[in-house]
C-alpha cells in the first residue's frame, strides 16, 4: 500500500447561509481564471442555472464547476480547482451532505455586516463532522454596516462551539487547526481579496482573487489516494440528457475509471452487476466535454447505467469495494400530494390530472433527492411527501405546477415521533434580526407560537439579534407574520433543534376564511357589497364553486357567502351609480402563501394557470353537520 497525492487538483466546497454571497463569488472566480471564451455571454450568477433559483435569488441545487489556475501561486504548473456551490438553506441540507462527500476542504463564507447565522452553523457543522479543513472568507467588506472584527470572533466563537458539541461524535477532530483558521477578506461582487484586514465599509487592498485561490492551494490537501487499489467511485448527483439518459456524477477515490469500461455497479441492497460506462464527462467552467479516463481525486459524470441512484458505488469488477451511503437528517415536515379533486379539474387541455403520472413523478424526484420519503396512506390518488423543510416541499409543488401537474395539496404538518411513550415533535433554532421597535410585536408573535427566548444582543446600531427555540409548528406561516409585523425590515432565519415533548395547541391564525356557497362566477355587485367584511383572495369575473375559500373573515369564524350575486335588471331608473371604482383590490396569493394560510381542515389546489384554496369537504351542509358534532363532543368533555 503507497499512498500518493494529486498537486494539481483541488476540490473545494464553499459553504455560507442564504445571501451571503456564495454564486456571485464562484462568478468572479470562473472570471479571473478566464473560464470562459473571450465573446461568451454569461449571466450574473452563472451557477443558478434553474429557473426557482434564478427568480427567488438562492441556491437550491448543489452544482459543480471547475477552474484551471495558472496565477503565481500555481509553483508546479497549471491545478484544476473542483467547486461546488451548495444551498445555504437548511431545508435543502441534502444537497450540502451530498455536496460535502466530493471535497477535501470547505470555504466558510459569512456576510461582513450579519456575521454566522443559523444556516452557518448547520452548514458548517456538516464539514467539521466529515473533518474539513476550513477556510474562514468573511465576504461584503465594503457594506456599510460591516462590523468585520465582531463576525471573525463570533465565527471563531462558532468553530470552538461547534468543536466542543462535536467531541463525542468525532473524538479525533483537530482542535490546534480550528484556532488556527485563515481568513481571507473579500468582496465577491468586486472579485477582489486580501490577507489584510480593510476597514469597516471599505474594499480590500487588492484588485484580484490570487489570496483566495493562494489560501485553497495551501489550506485544502490535494487529493491522497493508495495507488495500489482498486476502483471505487462514489455517485454523488444525478442529471439527465436527451442524447446519453441518466447521467451520474461521481468522485473517484481509487483506481482509473476509463471510458468504454466495464465496471461493477453496486447497488443499496449489496448486490452487483457489471455495467459499460458508455460516456465519461469532466467539467470545465458550466460545460461537460468528453474524456477518455479520470483518475483519484477527479469530479466527473458518466452515463450507461439508466437506474443509477444517489450513494450507490462504481467499482472493480475483480475487486468489488462498496463506499458507505450518504446519510442525511430525518425529514421534519410533510404534507399530503394528490390528484386535483375540485369541479373544475381539467379545464386546460393537456394537463398531468391522473394518479399514476403524479406517482411516477414523485418516485422521480425521490431518485435524485435523497432528503425527501415519500410515504403511501393507504389511498389510490394522494401520497405523504416528508422533506427537511416547508421551503424544500413547496419548491417540489411548484416544480410540479410549472411541468403541468394538477394538485391537492394538504397544510403541511410536522412528522412526530414516539419516544419513552411520549410524543416528540420537531423543534427550531430561530434567530431574528430587528430594528429595536420591533422588539416587543416581535416577542409577542412567538409567545403565542410556543417560541422561548434563549438569547438577546443588541449591536448598538438599532438593530437587536434574538435567538428563540420554537416547534417547527410554529413557524408555519410565520414569515408572512413576521414580515408585516416588522414593515419587512425583520430577518428570521431557523435551523432544526432536535426533538422535544409536544408544545401543545397552536392557533397561528386568527382570521376565519369567506367560502363561496354556490358554483359560479364572482361578481363585482357582489363583491362591493361584502368588502366591508372581508379581504378577497379572487377577482371579478373569476369563475368559483362551493367550498372554495374566496377571501378572509375579518373575525375568527369562517362565513359562507354568496359571491355570484348579480344585481336585479328593472326597467325603473336608479338615482344613483353603481360605485365598482371604490372596490378594494383582491390578494394575490403565491404558492407559498396559499400553504400558510390554509386551517387543517383546507387544502390547496394547484393548476398551472393558478392556485387556490379550498375546503378539504366542500359540501357546505356536511360541513355544517361536522361542525355541529364536534361542539358536541366538546360540550361533553
Amino acid at each position: 500500500m503507497a499512498m500518493a497525492t494529486r498537486s494539481d487538483l483541488r476540490n473545494v466546497a464553499i459553504v455560507a447561509h442564504v445571501d451571503h454571497g456564495k454564486t456571485t463569488l464562484v462568478d468572479a472566480m470562473l472570471r479571473q481564471t478566464n473560464s470562459f471564451g473571450e465573446h461568451a455571454h454569461v449571466d450574473e450568477r452563472a451557477m443558478d442555472s434553474n429557473d426557482l433559483e434564478r427568480e427567488k435569488g438562492i441556491t437550491i441545487l448543489a452544482k459543480n464547476t471547475a477552474v484551471t489556475y495558472k496565477g503565481i501561486h500555481a509553483t508546479e504548473g497549471p491545478v484544476t480547482i473542483n467547486v461546488i456551490d451548495t444551498p445555504g438553506h437548511a431545508d435543502f441540507g441534502g444537497e450540502v451532505e451530498r455536496g460535502l462527500s466530493m471535497v477535501d476542504g470547505v470555504v466558510l463564507l459569512v456576510d461582513a455586516s450579519e456575521g454566522p447565522l443559523p444556516q452557518t452553523r448547520f452548514v458548517l457543522r456538516k464539514a467539521l463532522e466529515a473533518k474539513l479543513p476550513v477556510i474562514l472568507l468573511v465576504n461584503k467588506t465594503d457594506r456599510p454596516d460591516a462590523r468585520i472584527d465582531e463576525v471573525v470572533e463570533e465565527s471563531h466563537d462558532l468553530l470552538l462551539g461547534l468543536a466542543s458539541d462535536l467531541s463525542d461524535d468525532v473524538p479525533d477532530l483537530d482542535i490546534d487547526a480550528l484556532l488556527d483558521v485563515p481568513v481571507v477578506y473579500a468582496s465577491g461582487r468586486n472579485g477582489a481579496a486580501s490577507w489584510n484586514k480593510p476597514e469597516n465599509g471599505t474594499l480590500p487592498d487588492n484588485d484580484d482573487l490570487e489570496p483566495l485561490f493562494d489560501a485553497i492551494l495551501k489550506h485544502v490537501p490535494a487529493p491522497s489516494y493508495d495507488d495500489e487499489a482498486p476502483l471505487q467511485a462514489w455517485v454523488t448527483n444525478l442529471d439527465a440528457s436527451p442524447f446519453l439518459g441518466r447521467i451520474a456524477l461521481l468522485r473517484v477515490f481509487s483506481g482509473k475509471l476509463v471510458k468504454g469500461q466495464t465496471v461493477a455497479w453496486v447497488r443499496h441492497d449489496g448486490s452487483h452487476s457489471n455495467v459499460r460506462v458508455t460516456e465519461l464527462l469532466k467539467t470545465r467552467a458550466l460545460e461537460r466535454y468528453p474524456a477518455e479516463e479520470a483518475h483519484a481525486g477527479d469530479i466527473v459524470a458518466i452515463a450507461g447505467i439508466d437506474d443509477i441512484t444517489i450513494g450507490e458505488t462504481i467499482a472493480d469488477p475483480d475487486d468489488v469495494r462498496p463506499l458507505p451511503a450518504i446519510t442525511v437528517d430525518e425529514p421534519a415536515i410533510s404534507m399530503t400530494i394528490g390528484t386535483n379533486t375540485s369541479p373544475i379539474v381539467g379545464k386546460v387541455k393537456g394537463h398531468k390530472l391522473t394518479a399514476r403520472l403524479v406517482k411516477d413523478r414523485l418516485d422521480r424526484e425521490l431518485v435524485g433527492n435523497v432528503s425527501l420519503k415519500v410515504v403511501d396512506i393507504g389511498r389510490p390518488d394522494a401520497w405523504e411527501v416528508q422533506g427537511r423543510g416547508e421551503l424544500a416541499l413547496a419548491i417540489l409543488v411548484e416544480n410540479m405546477r410549472r411541468e403541468g401537474f394538477e394538485l391537492t395539496v394538504g397544510k403541511p404538518q410536522v412528522v412526530v415521533k414516539q419516544i419513552d411513550g411520549k410524543v416528540h415533535e420537531p423543534f427550531e433554532h430561530l434567530t431574528v434580526d430587528t430594528p429595536e421597535e420591533y422588539l416587543g410585536a416581535i416577542t409577542q408573535l412567538l409567545a403565542a407560537r410556543k417560541g422561548r427566548m434563549e438569547g438577546m444582543t443588541n449591536h448598538g446600531t438599532g438593530w437587536v439579534r434574538m435567538e428563540f427555540i420554537v416547534p417547527s409548528r410554529g413557524l408555519i406561516g410565520f414569515r408572512t407574520e413576521f414580515l408585516t409585523v416588522t414593515r419587512g425590515a425583520g430577518i428570521a432565519n431557523a435551523i432544526s433543534h432536535g426533538y422535544e415533548p409536544w408544545a401543545g395547541t397552536i392557533t397561528t391564525r386568527v382570521n376565519g376564511s369567506i367560502v363561496a356557497d354556490r358554483a359560479g362566477v364572482a361578481t363585482p355587485f357582489a363583491m362591493v357589497a361584502l368588502q366591508e367584511r372581508m379581504s378577497f383572495f379572487v377577482e371579478p369575473t373569476q369563475e368559483v364553486y362551493e367550498g372554495m375559500i374566496v377571501g378572509e373573515n375579518s373575525r375568527a369564524d369562517d362565513l359562507d357567502v354568496n359571491i355570484t350575486k348579480e344585481k336585479q335588471l328593472t326597467n325603473m331608473r336608479q338615482s344613483t351609480a353603481d360605485n365598482f371604482e371604490r372596490m378594494t383590490p383582491s390578494r394575490r396569493l403565491t404558492l407559498e402563501e396559499c400553504l400558510e394560510f390554509a386551517r387543517e381542515d383546507e387544502c390547496v389546489e394547484v393548476t398551472p394557470e393558478v392556485v387556490r384554496i379550498r375546503k378539504v369537504e366542500l359540501d357546505q351542509a356536511a360541513r355544517a353537520r361536522r361542525t355541529s358534532r364536534l361542539k358536541r363532543q366538546d360540550a361533553n368533555v
